[in-house]
């Protein structure tokens, strides 16, 4: 059921690679032959400490947006961070929780590649935060977690601080410039494979010093993996989140479409797929609010990812 949903956003997915990739990472076609698992090894505290900073900068403290080291950051015992898996070992995938209890996962990705980027300066693009979607979810004391790409942190240190600043927020990794790893994946700018490590070590020292709510989670961009991909990232001990429903929101030009995306395929221990990157996903919070309402209507409440998926051990 996933695949063929996914399978009906791939034209979508072209032309968001051509005008500069955001929303890529939300509806990928899984390969039929990687493994899939169900659940985390991840604890369901709601006080999980932070990934220990590589650099010396406080939350609270403007971060400088130089390019930081690509060592594989320092960080606490496996068991103490969501998503973290022994280091050395293929890292295994999840799709959604257990299908028990009421609890999903609202997931929001934040793309940002070179050409996003040079949207902005050029003044094409007026934003990729959406700062209407955080509001919402404030107010409405929402838990989500941010799949952030290091790009995207480095260009709104603001909006990070602020999403890091939320208890009820969850921050994961998104790659650095969202670029692809295998070689087919929707046209978006791609790197090899033996640079994927580093990629998503960088992207975790520059989420690491805005603290918050820290996790070993994260998502390939356009859900692109094969074997090779899931090898490469053996030396960071790290959970990788897919989905299993997908808003189709990058480019979508009315709302009520992915209400209906959302609220026609969610299930308890579900992960849904968003973007909280404006311009390129410019509906999503007109319909988030009608996602939340029906929601509650299903007897289905959001909770942070660690919590959805802590219920059942990584096989």
């Amino acid at each position: 059921m996933i695949r063929a949903r996914l399978r009906a956003f791939r034209g979508v997915l072209v032309v968001a690679a051509i005008l500069g990739g955001a929303g890529c990472a939300a509806s990928r076609v899984p390969p039929p032959d990687r493994p899939v698992f169900v659940g985390s090894s991840a604890s369901s505290s709601p006080s999980t400490p932070s990934v220990a900073p590589s650099v010396g900068v406080s939350p609270s403290a403007g971060v400088d947006p130089a390019v930081p080291s690509t060592g594989v950051p320092s960080r606490p015992a496996v068991a103490s961070v969501p998503g973290a898996t022994p280091t050395g070992a293929r890292a295994p995938v999840v799709d959604h929780g257990p299908r028990t209890g009421s609890r999903v996962a609202l997931t929001f990705d934040a793309d940002m590649t070179d050409a996003m980027l040079a949207n902005l300066r050029s003044g094409r693009v007026k934003s990729y935060a959406n700062l209407r979607i955080l509001d919402l979810l404030e107010r409405e004391r929402v838990p989500a977690t941010f799949f952030l790409t290091g790009k995207w942190v480095q260009r709104y240190p603001d909006v990070t601080r602020r999403i890091a600043g939320n208890p009820r927020f969850e921050l994961a990794n998104h790659t650095y410039g969202h670029a692809a790893f295998t070689g087919d994946c929707y046209d978006l700018p791609a790197l090899p494979v033996d640079e994927l490590a580093g990629d998503v070590a960088r992207t975790f020292e520059v989420i690491a010093p805005y603290g918050g709510r820290q996790t070993r989670y994260f998502r390939f961009p356009g859900l692109c993996h094969d074997a090779a991909t899931l090898e490469a990232l053996a030396p960071l001990g790290v959970t990788v989140v897919d989905g299993d429903v997908v808003s189709g929101d990058p480019f979508a030009t009315a709302w009520k479409p992915l209400v209906r995306a959302v609220l026609d395929h969610v299930r308890p221990g579900s992960v849904v797929i968003m973007h909280v990157t404006e311009a390129n996903a410019a509906m999503t919070d007109e319909a988030l609010p009608h996602i939340l309402a029906g929601l509650r209507k299903r007897g289905l409440a959001p909770a942070p990812l660690s919590e959805v998926l802590a219920a059942s051990p990584v096989s």
